[in-house]
This record gives structure tokens, C-alpha cells and sequence, in this order.
């Protein structure tokens, strides 16, 4: 069966054919680093890095780019609080990303720029769109003519006509209202941060002291938020591309944006198919940081654990409705758990004396021919997550059925293609960690060891012996454990 994908710019499932028939060129739309990761965030990563190993398990050559945005008003707002500058505050949020990935079991992308390496060619970007009569400068800043393009509003189903301002910039200085910036003149305001401005955060103009700014041909200054993708995935990956993905919320303004001035800039199609995954809601909002109902990934793990964060997020399709809450991470705990104890059962059988080499279950193996034969499906139908794991929890009842039918003598050809399926499958496409059980205790004894000694370490500062203190901290980091002292105690990281 051909892989078939929800494609916005057309509104219509259609046959997936990558330019290389051997290769993808795949791009998603990364996080402004200015807030914790949350679980609206987790579940387009999920998704992606699941596609990803979709079309790797069907042969592709996966090239995966997602940026980072560390050059944000919003990461201005955050100084003083989590940082003395903007790109220490970026700094701060790009690290807790990377953690949040890794904890969630994701392939690494081939690659994570940010938007402050990229400037240069951004740009020359920005000066391909001046040259062609697409941009113009007005008072040091840059910006997108939309009336110079004229398939503007092609991918969010819009005309010209209908687009109000974009942006905050001064009505004056753009010939249309819905014109946008490319290139920002000079720094950043302080009533540009205000309202994203906690109490803790420096006082706004101090806060403005630190944004970063980079000279250009119009003057000092900073780039535009939606010329940054358009840059740096030309830069990774090709002026065309395959897939770009990101979220729902996305589609208008960022990525119409994308295409105007990519395509623009290069007279080719920017990407040949737009993947957008729906935003997760929770008590009829979406999750967002700017509503202050998310739930950190980092608390999220530490609660549930990665396995039922993704039989959690992978439970509804990435271009379905998807909501958080007790009932439906409780039905993604039931859901794992019995995923698990299917996987267990089938190794624990296979590795049986009672498996033989002669006995043969038809049903068993019909079974599992027909989940393997529904798994695909499901993923070739627009990576379809929530019927994909309905098949494995269908392979669950398969293997608790023979072994109940077959206390003493398995077919242990079945149970291997079983255990097989559920690692091919449920591990190397969905990403769960079956039969790790093991190393998750592992890791968290070694938490509790390094607990210990960091009470011991701090009972040797209160009574003065600092110097074997200091030695408790080199002896930890000489095995790998970063220590480090804040105002509320140490911390540490493996």
C-alpha cells in the first residue's frame, strides 16, 4: 500500500512521492525558546519523529532539520529571570529542549539550528527579495510586498483582499497592511515585551539593553520571525523540499509567509507537502504557555513516565482533535500497561521450555500476519498512530490467547514473529521502550545514590569541611554526574 498524506496546500489525502525516490527532505517548525517545553509541544514531536521512522522503515533516506528560534521579543522578556541576556535565556530553554527530547525517547534530527547562526543568510536571503522588487527598505526596516506575489494566501485558503495588519510595525512605513517584516530596524522595544513579561524578569528597558542585533545593508538590526525557516532550511536541505511539518496554529501567518517568500526569492515550489499537526487541548483550550494550562514535559515524565507519554500521544493521529486530561492519560496508562504485559507474556512464552519447534497455532500466526498487515496500513494511511497502536494492542489479545489456550506446548514460530512485531512495530516505529523496565530502575537508583551523596556533600559544608565536600563533587563528576549549586540547594544532572 502507498503511503497517502493530508497535504494543506492542496486540502486533499494524496498518493506521498518524494522528489528523490529514495530521499526526504523534511523540515518542522521549532520552538521560540522562551518557556518551558510543554506537552503541546510534545505531541508535534512525537508525531514527527514517528513519520520519521515511518519513512525510514519504508526505505527513505530521512533528512530531518528542526530549528530552534533564539532570537525572540519573547525570549527579551524572559532576562532577568532565567538569564542575563537574550542568548542566555535562550541558552537556558534550548538545553531544557534538548533534555525534554531525549527523555521522550526521540530520534535525534539531522541537525537543530537557531536563527542566531543563520543571519548572514538570512541576509542574503532578505537581499534576493529587495532585488527582485518582492521587498522594500523604509526607515532601516525590510519588508515582504504580498501584492508582488501572486499566489498570496495559497496554503491558508486566503486572498490579499482578505488579510488584515500583520505585526506590530507602524501602518506607515508598509505599503499594505499586510505586508511583514523581513528585517527588523534596530533593537528591540520595551513595549514590545511588556506583556510578555513576568514579575521576576528585569525591567523592561534593561531587559531591551541585551537583545542581540547584527548590521546589514539597511542598518543595524534584527531578523524577522517567519524569514529564519525560509533561511535555514534552504541552508540544511534544498530551496525545495519534501515534507514541512509544524503545527495547526502555524498555518497563517508563519507559514503563508514560508511560501511567499521563499518562493519568491527562488521561483520554485518551497515545499511539496504541508503536514499540520492539530494542537493539544485541555479543558476546551489549547495548551499553550501564553494560557498558563500546560504541563511541563519535564514534570510529565516524571509522572508518567515517556512510554505512556507517548501511548498518550500517539493514541489520537496527528491531524485529529487531541485532549489532555485525568480520563485520557488514565486510558493511555491502561493502554501501555497492556501493551507491556503482552510483550512480556510473548517473550516469556517464546523463551519457554514448553515453546516447541512442531507446534503450530494457526490463529496465533494469522493474527499476527493480519496486525503487521494492519499496522501498515494504518501508517500509510496519513501516518495514522491511533489504529497503528489499536493493531498492536490487537497482537496483546492474540499472544494472551494462545498462551491461555496453550499452557504447556507453544508454537514458538508464532511467539518469535509476535515478539518480532511488537519490537519491528511497537518499538522501532512508535518508539516505546518495551523490556526496559530493567534499565528505567536502574537509572532511578542511580538518582537515589546521587541523592544521598549530595546530602552527605551538603552536611560536610554545614560543619566547615569544604575541601571534602569539594571532593564529593569532583568524585561525582569524574562518573559523569554535573553538580550544580543554586540558591535552592544543589542540583545535578546525569
Amino acid at each position: 500500500m502507498t503511503l497517502r498524506v493530508t497535504n494543506t496546500l492542496t486540502g486533499e489525502t494524496e498518493p506521498f512521492e518524494p522528489r528523490d525516490p529514495d530521499s526526504v527532505l523534511l523540515y518542522y517548525c521549532g520552538l521560540t525558546t522562551s518557556d518551558p517545553p510543554h506537552l503541546g509541544h510534545a505531541r508535534g514531536w512525537v508525531h514527527v519523529d514517528v513519520m520519521c521512522r515511518w519513512l525510514e522503515w519504508l526505505g527513505y533516506d530521512v533528512r530531518h532539520v528542526e530549528n530552534f528560534t533564539d532570537v525572540n521579543e519573547k525570549i527579551v522578556a524572559r532576562v532577568g529571570e532565567d538569564g542575563d541576556s537574550e542568548a542566555d535565556v535562550a541558552r537556558h530553554y534550548i538545553q531544557q529542549v534538548i533534555e525534554d527530547m531525549r527523555s521522550l525517547n526521540l530520534d535525534r534530527a539531522e541537525v537543530y539550528p537557531r536563527v542566531s547562526e543563520h543571519v548572514p543568510e538570512i541576509i542574503s536571503l532578505v537581499e534576493r527579495l529587495v532585488e527582485s522588487g518582492h521587498a522594500y527598505e523604509a526607515n532601516g526596516s525590510v519588508y515582504f510586498d504580498v501584492t508582488s506575489f501572486e499566489d498570496y494566501g495559497k496554503l491558508s485558503n486566503q486572498t490579499v483582499e482578505d488579510i488584515e495588519a500583520q505585526g506590530e510595525d507602524a501602518e506607515i512605513e508598509k505599503r499594505h497592511p499586510a505586508d511583514f517584516a523581513l528585517w527588523k530596524a534596530d533593537g528591540v522595544d520595551p513595549e514590545d515585551i511588556e506583556e510578555h513579561r513576568h514579575p521576576e524578569a528585569a525591567p523592561a528597558e534593561e531587559a531591551c539593553e541585551t537583545a542581540q542585533t547584527w548590521d546589514s545593508p539597511w542598518g543595524e538590526g534584527r531578523p524577522g520571525w517567519h524569514i529564519e525557516c525560509s533561511a535555514m532550511s534552504m541552508t540544511h536541505l534544498d530551496e525545495t523540499i519534501d515534507v514541512h511539518v509544524g503545527g495547526q496554529d502555524l498555518v497563517f501567518p508563519h507559514h503563508e509567509n514560508e511560501v511567499a517568500q521563499s518562493e519568491a526569492a527562488t521561483g520554485q515550489r518551497f515545499a511539496d507537502y504541508w503536514l499540520h499537526v492539530r494542537l493539544l487541548e485541555t479543558k476546551g483550550e489549547k495548551m499553550s504557555s501564553s494560557l498558563g494550562n500546560f504541563f511541563t514535559v519535564a514534570d510529565a515524565v516524571e509522572e508518567f513516565g515517556a512510554d505512556v507519554l507517548r501511548t498518550f500521544l500517539l493514541s489520537t493521529a496527528y491531524s485529529s482533535r487531541a485532549t489532555y486530561s485525568e480520563e485520557t492519560i488514565g486510558e493511555a496508562e491502561e493502554r501501555w500497561d497492556r501493551l507491556q504485559r503482552g510483550y512480556e507474556r510473548a517473550v516469556e512464552a517464546c523463551d519457554s521450555v514448553d515453546a516447541y519447534a512442531k507446534v503450530t497455532d494457526e490463529t496465533l500466526r494469522d493474527a499476527v500476519a493480519a496486525v503487521r498487515a494492519d499496522f501498515e496500513a494504518a501508517m500509510n494511511d496519513d501516518f495514522n498512530t491511533r489504529e497503528a497502536t489499536t493493531a498492536l494492542l490487537d497482537l496483546t489479545s492474540a499472544v494472551n490467547t494462545h498462551v491461555d489456550d496453550h499452557d504447556d506446548a507453544y508454537d514458538y514460530r508464532g511467539l518469535r514473529r509476535a515478539v518480532e512485531t511488537f519490537e519491528e512495530f511497537g518499538a522501532g516505529i512508535l518508539g516505546l521502550t518495551f523490556g526496559d523496565e530493567h534499565a528505567e530502575s536502574d537509572v532511578a537508583l542511580a538518582g537515589d545514590i546521587v541523592e544521598l551523596v549530595l546530602d552527605v556533600r551538603e552536611q560536610e559544608r554545614a560543619a566547615g569541611n569544604y575541601e571534602r565536600a569539594d571532593e564529593l563533587r569532583d568524585e561525582l563528576e569524574a562518573l559523569g554526574v554535573e553538580v550544580q549549586d543554586t540558591d535552592d540547594g544543589p542540583t545535578y544532572r546525569l
